[in-house]
């Protein structure tokens, strides 16, 4: 599976046209419509047990740290369960997930290098496990995204198994980060916004509008810093040369006061919103619908089931990164006298 220099191959998201298209028509075929339409709204029962179950916890706790305790381990676990990674296996892609993503804000000149060196063992030691569960999968067609993908014959061929495996870890990998950040953003947003806070709580439908405004408003990707341009294209009167190397400011184009009234207002009413939250165009996330359900599972049911939750630190502490926007840590007290969350 490895490429020719021993390591694992890109996923298509890196790629361009038409290897970029052939494998993400393999992929979307497996994950939602036309070919399975049902694929998450199929995961509905599962998202709402899983929020709930990670929300039982939190009950009792003066004090929680809405990142470690919720936002992180939920996409982890949503991701296992569509793959089809078994259960018994689940706990060492949480321990692999938390390992790769710690070693990406890695600084040398401040962070011990065991921080690096656990994050590069943490790839090759998930790498392996995907590519163990693709081999036992062919010939075995199931459920998990895994299995169909391996055994699927479509009108592209099958894949191989390399990138059935880079496409998993881009679920994994990219998939955990932005849909973590969206919930924390999300959250922090709205304690930020007490009003539109408890107005959720009388109206849990707002959650659809909240959730797209908050990918305009305090989206979890910030910057797309791998394109470049196909040939000569003007863009407000520059010339950018064909084959230049550009990166895309996808947070700055939602916030353009010349297409978004009143950009930097938080307004889950705000009609027409049609964000760079998820990109555009042939790079679209195909895991969008996905992260959307569960961003608005999530906070809905926090909303609802937290005792009256206040920021302890704000602004707290921020990720490095200057293209994936969160919170390291998001310490949200909650109740007056330590009962913790409300009932269901």
């Amino acid at each position: 599976m490895p490429s020719d220099d021993g390591e694992p191959p890109s996923s298509f998201i890196h790629m361009d046209s038409p290897e970029h298209d052939r494998l993400r028509r393999m992929a979307t075929r497996q994950f939602g419509p036309p070919h399975t339409p049902g694929l998450v709204t199929g995961l509905e029962g599962f998202l709402t047990a899983t929020v709930g179950d990670l929300i039982d916890d939190l009950a009792g706790k003066e004090r929680i740290d809405v990142v470690d305790d919720f936002a992180v381990p939920l996409p982890v676990t949503v991701t296992c369960h569509l793959l089809g990674v078994p259960r018994e296996d689940e706990p060492r892609f949480h321990l692999w997930v938390n390992d790769i993503m710690s070693s990406i804000d890695y600084d040398p000149a401040t962070d011990p290098k065991e921080r690096l060196d656990k994050g590069v063992q943490a790839r090759e030691d998930l790498y392996q496990c995907l590519g163990g569960l693709v081999e036992r999968s062919h010939g075995r067609p199931g459920d998990g995204l895994l299995a169909r993908l391996a055994n699927d014959d479509g009108p592209d061929g099958r894949m191989t198994d390399a990138d059935v495996v880079a496409t998993a870890r881009l679920l994994l990998i990219a998939g955990h980060e932005t849909t973590a950040n969206l919930i924390t953003n999300g959250m922090l947003t709205l304690l930020r916004h007490p009003q539109i806070l408890e107005r959720l709580r009388g109206e849990p439908d707002l959650v659809v509008p909240l959730v797209e405004e908050l990918l305009r408003y305090e989206p979890p990707v910030h910057i797309i810093p791998w394109r470049a341009a196909y040939s000569d294209v003007t863009v407000a009167d520059t010339v950018i040369p064909g084959g230049s190397q550009v990166m895309l400011m996808l947070a700055s184009g939602s916030r353009d006061p010349d297409r978004f009234h009143d950009p930097d207002r938080f307004d889950p009413d705000r009609r027409d919103n049609q964000h760079l939250g998820f990109g555009s165009g042939i790079h679209l996330c195909f895991g969008g619908p996905l992260a959307r359900r569960e961003a608005q599972i999530a906070l809905g049911e926090l909303v609802r089931r937290l005792d009256h939750p206040t920021l302890v630190a704000d602004p707290p502490p921020y990720r490095r990164s200057p293209v994936l926007r969160g919170p390291i840590h998001l310490w949200v007290g909650q109740g007056d006298d330590g009962r913790g969350s409300r009932g269901r």
